[in-house]
């Protein structure tokens, strides 16, 4: 059995890593000049760019029984060229519907799935007339860990903003003052069965995820119980293979969706040390027609990014931690490998992250 994986980055890494002791070869496929450093030494690594032949592409490969992605922003031409040649999972659909933030919001709104009050295809003065400030203004491609976002607080700022640009490809979302961020990372079968990893819990800095935590603390039940129901029903709709991750905003009673991710997610990468079947290992059974691992967490486990760092000692890993690292070259603010930890209970496993966090240098 072969996978091929577009991109090479640690999401790829970390998928090749979890599935190869079941005997599953991998190659990868490169945009020119993209750093492969991730996948050395897993597997051939192709490149690519739009206009070549896609045939040429899966021949090249090793003609693999099976495609798909670490990333959302795939070119949706490739990924319906592959189809003719092999299994892609996810399927082309649900690429082009999270990679672009308009169309992610149709899809929440056709599904009756709340999400933050937005408007599309308007300015900012006239976004204002619906929502208030302050409001955030996103691409709606090519934005990922705070990039192509903004915040306008006042009204001399939406002025300022709507008389420097005339671009309406635009997402203005109302600010959201929310208790909790949070994730629901699931994975769903070729027949259709989905299971669940339990709620995690975010903190982000200047668009970047910086710390999880899993189980997320002190969720009333009928939160979580909404939280896969919603992704369930999306994964449904879209006839979804594989890890998909839902971000969202606890507010008051209220769960909103904020992000999907057609993907493996950052938010998830606790469950290597926390499930018996992690995401990454999860996906690769889901979307080669394995049967589904189990989801089940029985402790409290926590997952630190380490951003624009060295690689840390490794005598800062105590018995209950373990370092993924991806190879990258070091850069501020580049996520260059995370630690997770793992404790009986939550009020433990808080104090070793204020350790950790206390010990490790991030450069944003």
């Amino acid at each position: 059995m072969r996978v091929a994986i577009i991109g090479c980055g640690q999401l790829s890494r970390m998928l090749a890593l979890a599935a190869m002791p079941m005997g599953i070869r991998f190659s990868f496929v490169a945009e020119v000049d993209e750093d492969t450093r991730c996948v050395e030494e897993l597997g051939k690594v192709v490149s690519w760019s739009a206009g070549q032949s896609i045939e040429q592409l899966y021949q090249t490969l090793g003609e693999p029984d099976v495609i798909t992605a670490e990333r959302e922003l795939v070119d949706i031409d490739l990924l319906k060229g592959l189809q003719q040649h092999c299994s892609v999972h996810p399927n082309p659909q649900a690429f082009s519907a999270c990679q672009h933030r308009y169309r992610e919001k149709q899809l929440l709104d056709k599904l009756a799935i709340a999400c933050t009050p937005y408007t599309y295809n308007q300015t900012a003065a006239s976004s204002v007339a619906s929502l208030s400030l302050p409001m955030v203004v996103k691409s709606c491609s090519g934005g990922y860990d705070g990039k192509n976002q903004w915040i306008l607080q006042s009204w001399q700022e939406v002025l300022e903003y709507d008389k420097k640009t005339a671009d309406t490809e635009r997402i203005f979302e109302q600010w959201m003052p929310f208790d909790k961020e949070v994730s629901q990372v699931s994975v769903r079968s070729l027949e259709g069965e989905i299971r669940h990893y339990p709620l995690t819990e975010n903190w982000h800095s200047a668009g970047i995820l910086r710390q999880s935590i899993a189980p997320a603390i002190d969720i009333p039940p009928a939160i979580v119980e909404l939280a896969q129901h919603n992704i369930s029903k999306m994964m449904q709709a879209l006839d979804y293979v594989g890890v998909m991750a839902m971000e969202s905003f606890i507010v008051g009673e209220q769960l909103l969706v904020n992000e999907l991710a057609p993907r493996v997610h950052n938010s998830g990468h606790w469950t290597q040390s926390g499930s018996l079947s992690c995401q990454f290992a999860n996906h690769i059974r889901a979307i080669v027609g394995a049967p589904l691992g189990n989801t089940v967490a029985a402790g409290a486990f926590g997952m630190v990014n380490l951003i624009g760092t060295a690689k840390p000692s490794l005598a800062l890993l105590s018995e209950h931690s373990t370092l993924h690292w991806y190879n990258k070259s070091v850069r501020t603010g580049r996520k260059l490998g995370h630690i997770n930890l793992t404790a009986d209970n939550a009020e433990d496993l808080l104090k070793q992250m204020q350790t950790l966090q206390k010990q490790v240098t991030i450069k944003r």
